[in-house]
Order: structure tokens, then C-alpha cells, then sequence
């Protein structure tokens, strides 16, 4: 092999070893639910897999009543500190969409959305555990208690 080429070998492998890191890049998982005007989720549960780093987490409203009337929002959590956050949500109000404001038990959560809205939260899994044991709700009063799920991670 003479100089040139173990040069231009050297240059093609370094400039290709810039692009290494993108094999492990972000990878965004998506996920969907849909909440209605009987106080329902689609979903029972929802999974993600273990090599996602973020979620992106669309509602659709499929109702036709309005956020005040029968909104619905989709908020994590550790099922553990489940009911006591949708028991603060309720006093945050609906201008805090019903979540306690800068509650770091909220792993993440939508907006409140009225019939025929659509809504969507991006997170990251860092704070995920494999196997944790996870529940989403909507934290409109009165509705957590039956408008819940299980999400897995890993």
C-alpha cells in the first residue's frame, strides 16, 4: 500500500467514525390513546420498549363536550403517588390543567383538552425504570379514578 492511499484510508475512516455516534441517536417511540364523553380511556395499557429514550404521547378527545365540561388530560406517574397527585391536580385547578404545578412525583402530562381536541407530550425515559411500576390518568376531577392504566417500560 503506498503513503496516499493509507492517508486517504486514514481521512475516509476518520471522517466516517464522526458519524458513529449516531447509531446510538435518540430514538422516539410513539404512542397514542384517546379519551370519550363516558369518562374512558382506549387503552388499558399502553408499553414502551427498552431501547426508547423519549415517548411522544398523542390524546385525541373522540367526545364532543368542552375542556370544562369533560376534559381530559394523560398524566404519569409512579402508581404509588397516584392518588395523592390527582388529589393536589384538583385544587391546581383547570389553568394548571389540573396538575400540581412543578410536582416532581409528575413524570410527565398533557394539556386539558375538550371533544374533538387533539394534545401530546414528549418525555423523555430517563426517570423510567425497567419493570417500575407506572399508572397514567386523566386528572380531571372525579375522573382518575376510572379513566387509568398501567405503562411498562422495558
Amino acid at each position: 500500500m503506498t503513503l496516499s492511499r493509507i492517508l486517504a484510508s486514514t481521512l475516509v475512516l476518520g471522517a466516517l467514525s464522526a458519524f458513529a455516534p449516531l447509531s446510538h441517536a435518540a430514538k422516539t417511540c410513539e404512542l397514542s390513546i384517546d379519551g370519550n364523553d363516558a369518562m374512558q380511556f382506549s387503552k388499558q395499557s399502553l408499553a414502551v420498549a427498552a431501547d426508547c429514550t423519549e415517548v411522544k404521547l398523542t390524546l385525541k378527545h373522540t367526545g364532543k363536550l368542552p375542556a370544562n365540561a369533560m376534559g381530559h388530560n394523560w398524566v404519569l406517574t409512579e402508581t404509588a403517588v397516584m392518588q395523592p397527585v390527582a388529589t393536589a391536580g384538583m385544587s391546581a385547578g383547570l389553568p394548571n390543567n389540573y396538575v400540581p404545578k412543578d410536582d416532581k412525583r409528575v413524570l410527565a402530562h398533557t394539556k386539558v383538552i375538550g371533544g374533538g381536541e387533539t394534545t401530546s407530550v414528549t418525555f423523555t425515559t430517563s426517570a423510567l425504570k425497567k419493570g417500575g411500576d407506572y399508572t397514567f390518568f386523566c386528572s380531571f376531577p372525579g375522573h382518575w379514578s376510572v379513566m387509568k392504566g398501567k405503562l411498562t417500560f422495558g
